[in-house]
């Protein structure tokens, strides 16, 4: 082995695990033969092949064992782990999983398998569904922490997850897995897969295995964890449930004509436990009896993937990905809204008016006048709906020599759908307006038969609500070569060329126009581009230790024209114990299908996530701090005071592209054979950043962002602007650190000692251009996490991984603590319950075991400790934990047996 290769190997121990070894454009290198000793690979990030220790770049790698030993179940886990993501839980998201690397938005990274694109998630059409990626079939993931590739594209601001699947399996394995919770209620997970093939590219010239893998996950109701939501709890937040008064409940509340202050005939009970006790002789719906802390979900997976050796120097493979999920998500039950104008009006004449035969009691001051009722249809319970996704993917790949170059070509076809359907509790609500005015329907409490039946004949459960589709069909081709010796190696060149063309199609059908209760009308919305790239990098060796990679992409948008992004690495040695890295890059980023071609409506098409009170009808309060204005007289306080508003989102036709300019510089040392370091500052400027506008930009302001709130021509609100915007800019920055410690040899076993972690030095927000900077370090952000939620992203100041592994014989063990710092709550509440979120620091333990013949087993405790997840006085967290950011199971414990014949 030459000299070069020698003193690469002394930073094994820890490059090792950060090497990256993308299936993407595939290079020889003229050394390759000096250097068999060691096999040179492709690096992420790069077309040229190198020693797998090599790399500029800083990579993490996640092997698919350690998934089983750091306790992870779905790609869900490793992505709220990673250190580098600010991603949320997608326990109440129908979109599914995502990442959100550096806290910059889902949009901004860029998820591949195999090193090609996956069709995106069907409505936002933006990023990749994560549950629909093959878990079983997995050998590792990989994570380029440096955005804006050259190789993969422009748009990975925030950098580029890999999924990598392995390339071959011979024999059958069958794998079971439970989870449950210790404590009552659900949460349990169970997971099960089938894995079988045969063949050795190598050995036979051929190879072939495919994989089954399903999963699921049943609800975590809100009550079964009432102790995260008590009203104590919530008291102290300085967000009671009594804050307010009115709104929809059952028993149901109601005003008059005359009297627009909402009473209720059973105010002193409020039938429990649908509803609770609230202000002002009202009730008001209880949220614990209705709340979901963990939507039910399931997943299933198929992966196929089938090699043939055609000759020496060519390779002809085929894979197909198909997968599906869904989530049940839960709200609370169906409220009498008004339809066209009208509001529910309960009449004298129904038997269920106050003192009439139906045996609801009088009300003082009643005079046979009109009811106007705010009533939730507590009799079919919760209203929920399915929402499925199904992403598949067929993949060609044809990779061989010709002359001296090197060459790999691809073809893939990528095909998301989503589905979502009315799974139950929901109802047209003319007809819910027509049964109060007929006497069908008791506000006031459950149904009788006849009201049952009536609810059932308006009931539109089982009916499919919208139906979306994004494809994405892409050509590759690139091909590499060595050039001309230099004083460190052979330089080299990569030339490639990718077209794809993706669509989207996303239809809200009819039956939306008559399910009032969602605030969303039926809309069309469709588009389509062509991406046409090329791009080229150069590899070059200056001297045994100083190397520089230089690469640059030209892509051409149809619908928004060319853009040209170069990017530049290094890699310097000066000594065996010390490598200096770093890059240099600009981004661009087009906005989303969705974003530029979705759906356009010119009224409100939901409603926000959070309880505000309207700024003009009803004022006088602190600004961004709910139930603390005063409706104006002839104004119901429940309507316009502490309650949902209504919101506009959807595309937006004048969007231009965003821009940005990144780079990052580290260190590796390795002072001892046992301990390895590394340490990279990266740095991200973004300008004319798309995004949504987080809910309290508005109510904090309301005067500055007056033009965003629109209203009817008597003074109503109509709806809040959300749609994405090109906001200002967002100014990121922060050091990678991971460091490595082998303990000599014993015989008590191997112990190792690992930590992987971010310390974020900025996160400047700028709303819009020529506005100030506001700084977001340790705090929820001023901009959202993409098109996918109005939340803001939360940014930890310092997040870690931290794992303590022994290995001795047939067993192992790995202790692993995931670390997020603690931070400023949202506090838009009185400022004595101004407060900061506590640190959260769940350990997770595993075993393993493998002496039973073709057998291994593994036995876990999640949150060792029982950690309770951190509580947040955040407006849009109903059940006042931050349900985005931890798990509210609890201590769970996890078995897993793998057979393999």
């Amino acid at each position: 082995m030459n000299n070069r290769a020698s003193k690469q190997t002394r930073f094994q121990p820890r490059l090792a695990l950060t090497s990256i070894a993308l299936a993407a454009m595939a290079v020889a290198n003229g050394a390759a033969a000096q250097e068999a000793a060691m096999q040179r690979i492709e690096v992420t990030g790069s077309s040229i092949k190198r020693l797998a220790n090599e790399e500029a770049l800083p990579v993490t790698s996640i092997k698919a064992e350690e998934f089983t030993q750091r306790g992870m179940t779905t790609l869900a886990d490793v992505m709220m782990a990673l250190p580098q993501s600010a991603s949320l839980a997608p326990s109440n998201a129908g979109s599914g999983t995502n990442i959100n690397l550096r806290g910059l938005g889902v949009n901004r990274t860029l998820v591949l398998l195999n090193g090609r694109r996956l069709a995106n998630e069907a409505i936002s059409a933006g990023y990749a569904n994560l549950d629909v990626i093959p878990f079983s079939a997995l050998q590792r993931v990989e994570i380029l922490r440096d955005g804006a590739s050259s190789l993969y594209g422009s748009d990975a601001i925030g950098g580029v997850v890999n999924f990598i699947t392995r390339k071959e399996f011979e024999g059958v394995q069958v794998t079971g897995q439970y989870v449950t919770p210790e404590r009552k209620g659900g949460g349990d997970e169970r997971r099960a897969t089938l894995t079988f093939g045969k063949g050795s590219l190598n050995r036979d010239g051929w190879s072939a295995y495919a994989t089954v893998d399903f999963h699921d996950r049943s609800r975590l109701a809100a009550k079964d964890r009432a102790e995260f939501s008590s009203d104590e709890l919530l008291a102290s937040l300085g967000r009671p449930r009594t804050l307010g008064s009115g709104g929809y409940a059952m028993p149901a509340n109601f005003t008059t004509a005359a009297n627009k202050n909402a009473q209720n005939p059973y105010a002193a009970t409020c039938a429990e436990p649908y509803s609770t006790i609230g202000a002002k002789n009202t009730c008001t719906l209880n949220s614990n009896e209705y709340g979901t802390a963990l939507y039910e979900n399931e997943q299933i997976s198929f992966y196929a993937r089938a090699a043939k050796q055609i000759s020496e120097d060519h390779t002809f493979t085929v894979e197909y990905t198909r997968g599906q999920s869904y989530i049940i998500s839960a709200r609370n039950p169906t409220q009498s809204v008004a339809v066209n104008g009208k509001a529910a009006l309960l009449p004298s004449t129904s038997k269920w008016y106050p003192g009439n035969s139906g045996g609801v009691p009088a009300v003082a001051g009643l005079s046979g006048e009109p009811l106007t009722v705010t009533w939730s249809v507590a009799d079919y319970g919760l209203a929920a709906q399915k929402d499925k996704q199904v992403n598949q993917r067929l993949a060609f790949v044809d990779e061989g020599r010709f002359g001296e170059w090197d060459y790999r070509g691809g073809l893939v076809i990528g095909l998301s759908d989503r589905e979502n359907f009315y799974q139950n509790g929901f109802f047209r609500g003319q007809g819910i307006i027509d049964g109060l005015a007929s006497g069908a329907l008791n506000p006031f409490g459950l149904q009788d038969q006849a009201g049952r039946d009536y609810l059932a004949s308006i009931s539109v459960d089982g009916m499919k609500n919208r139906d979306s589709r994004t494809t994405y069909k892409g050509l590759d081709f690139s091909a590499s070569r060595s050039l001309f010796a230099m004083a460190g190696g052979d330089a080299a060149i990569a030339l490639g060329a990718d077209i794809h063309r993706e669509t989207t199609r996303d239809d809200k059908l009819a039956i939306q126009n008559e399910v009032q209760y969602l605030n969303s009308t039926a809309s069309h919305g469709e588009g389509a581009r062509n991406v046409y790239a090329l791009y080229a990098e150069m590899d070059l060796p200056v001297t045994k230790t100083l190397n520089v990679n230089l690469a640059v992409r030209d892509d051409y948008f149809s619908d928004f024209g060319n853009t040209v992004n170069p990017k530049v690495s290094f890699r310097w040695e000066p000594s065996k114990t010390v490598m200096f890295r770093g890059s240099a890059n600009t981004g661009f980023r087009a906005p989303t299908l969705f974003d530029a071609y979705g759906f356009r409506l010119p009224g409100a098409t939901g409603k926000t996530s959070a309880r505000w009170d309207d700024p003009v009808l009803c004022p006088g309060g602190t600004p961004g701090v709910t139930g603390t204005g005063t409706a104006l007289p002839g104004y119901v306080s429940s309507e316009v005071c502490n309650v949902q508003l209504p919101k506009q989102n959807g595309s937006n036709a004048s969007l231009k592209p965003e821009k940005s300019k990144g780079y990052t510089l580290g260190v590796v040392v390795e002072p001892t054979k046992s301990l390895t370091m590394s340490f990279d500052y990266w740095n991200i400027r973004m300008k004319d950043m798309l995004a949504n506008l987080p809910e309290q930009v508005y109510f904090l302001d309301p005067a500055k962002y007056a033009s965003l709130f629109v209203r009817n021509a008597d003074g109503t609100l109509a709806y809040i602007n959300n749609t994405t915007m090109n906001l200002g800019g967002q100014k990121a920055a922060g050091i990678d650190v991971s460091a490595t410690y082998r303990f000599p040899r014993s015989a008590y076993g191997d112990f190792k000692v690992e930590l992987d972690g971010t310390y974020l030095t900025q996160f400047d927000n700028q709303l819009f251009p020529g506005e100030e900077w506001v700084n977001n370090v340790g705090r929820f952000g001023a901009a959202s996490n993409g098109t996918t939620s109005s939340f803001p992203i939360i940014t930890y100041r310092w997040k870690h991984v931290l794992k303590l592994s022994w290995a001795q014989g047939d067993w192992t063990a790995q202790a692993t603590q995931n670390y997020n710092s603690k931070y400023e709550d949202q506090n838009l509440v009185a400022q004595q319950y101004w407060r900061d979120i506590n640190s959260y620091k769940p350990w997770n333990l595993t075993v393993g075991y493998k002496g039973f013949k073709n057998t291994q087993l593994t036995f876990g405790i999640t949150n060792v400790f029982d950690s309770a997840p951190p509580v947040t006085n955040h407006s849009g967290y109903s059940f006042g934990y931050l349900s985005s950011a931890a798990s509210p199971i609890g201590r769970a414990y996890n078995l897993r047996a793998t057979y393999t014949f």
